[in-house]
């Protein structure tokens, strides 16, 4: 039991440093996508580091398959690509929505 704590530990930051990288990534293309959402570079990235970590997390307790590959040790192809999709997706959105508020106030 002790020596699969470690695993476990290196395979969820492994599913982190994925949905932030991700996120960061989408928060990125959806500030640059339309000036209405664009928040700088710097609040482009935070906001979608923050976004992709929540959405990532969420995704990752709603899909048993994903914690259950987690947990066996086994980082498939799926897992990773269904991290990127949501760690992207949050960050997006995130942004998208933050962008939105800013500019609407703003105005």
């Amino acid at each position: 039991m002790a020596d699969e704590l470690p695993v476990i530990r290196e395979i969820l930051m492994e599913q982190i440093l994925i949905n932030l990288v991700s996120g960061a990534l989408g928060g990125i293309g959806a500030g640059k996508s339309s000036p209405t959402f664009d928040l700088g570079m710097a609040g482009n990235v935070i906001s979608g580091l923050v976004g992709g970590g929540v959405l990532g997390q969420v995704v990752t307790l709603l899909l048993p398959s994903v914690m259950a590959a987690a947990q066996s040790g086994n980082l498939s192809v799926g897992g990773v690509v269904s991290q990127v999709i949501a760690g992207g997706a949050g960050g997006a959105i995130l942004t998208a929505i933050i962008g939105a508020i800013k500019n609407k106030a703003a105005a």
